[in-house]
């Protein structure tokens, strides 16, 4: 598989605090990659660095074969970014965001046209176009974004907390989005802190923690490595503890052995599980 992202060495540094330091990380064209870590990680320095809004301390990162320090003006045409926050003219309606973007992205009047009709059909929204930004859901607000950022038909989307604030039913329909999206060749690089939305859409996920990269691999290799079945003790002492063992057989055969006291729960591990044992912490956003 080609590389659509190569990060080498990256680090940053503010105030000589290493806020990323030494990350070195490949993304594959067409895959749809997580990129986890709790609060403080690293994770938005490293997007904006990636998107040219935030220059490196040193490193070298590639977008698609463009060095993105040697050539930033060129690199951008091939991603688009949704950020986390609100970004659309909030005076404009769901049309008009699209039309502004598309002339800033030069395209001529047919193409423009054309391009923001296939758009609001493929997002679900072309019987919204009409309507002003304050006057629509949040969800509609996401995929009014996600519109926005494929006006230019770009190679890659970065994707930041896309569908924070959604409630569950809305969340599934940008899930569904996100995956026909890189079905039809997207590359898809994903930050969030709903950890069961990386496992449900990801191929692969890179763990941040304090800068450095500490665990790469699929949801479900890194829960392999981890264990595959969780025990959960509850004890009045000292709360809820967690071992994890390759099989439910040997993790029967550990239960046999614990004192009746303790209620016990046997489950099967999950990608927050192995989250909370890299890091000792919760994931939230940067």
């Amino acid at each position: 598989m080609s590389s659509m992202i190569e990060i080498s060495g990256l680090k940053k540094e503010y105030s000589r605090k290493k806020v990323v330091d030494n990350l070195n990380l490949e993304v594959g064209q067409g895959e749809l990659f997580g990129f986890l870590g709790p609060n403080g990680a690293g994770k938005t320095t490293t997007i904006r660095i990636l998107t040219t809004l935030t220059k490196p301390s040193s490193g070298r990162i590639r977008i698609n074969g463009i060095d993105v320090a040697k050539d930033p003006s060129r690199v951008k045409s091939e991603f688009g970014v949704v950020q986390q926050h609100l970004s659309l003219n909030r005076d404009l309606t769901i049309g008009e965001n699209l039309e502004l973007h598309a002339r800033l992205h030069h395209l001529q009047s047919r193409e423009r046209k054309e391009r923001i009709a296939e758009l609001l059909d493929y997002v679900g929204l072309s019987d919204h176009s009409d309507q002003l930004i304050d006057s629509v859901s949040g969800g509609m607000k996401r995929r009014a974004m996600i519109a926005r950022a494929l006006i230019h038909r770009p190679k890659l989307l970065f994707l930041d907390e896309p569908t924070v604030g959604l409630d569950a039913q809305t969340r599934r329909r940008v899930w569904d989005l996100i995956r026909r999206m890189n079905l039809e060749g997207t590359t898809v690089f994903l930050t969030t802190h709903y950890i069961e939305e990386a496992e449900a859409l990801c191929q692969r996920v890179g763990i941040l923690h304090h800068g450095r990269l500490i665990a790469l691999g699929s949801p479900l290799e890194l829960r392999q490595r981890l264990g595959m079945i969780a025990v959960e003790m509850q004890g009045e002492a000292c709360g809820t503890t967690y071992r994890y063992f390759p099989d439910r057989s040997s993790a029967s055969r550990f239960i046999q052995d614990l004192p009746g006291s303790e209620r016990v729960v046997m489950r099967e591990s999950n990608l927050e599980d192995v989250f909370i044992e890299l890091t000792g912490e919760k994931v939230m956003g940067d």
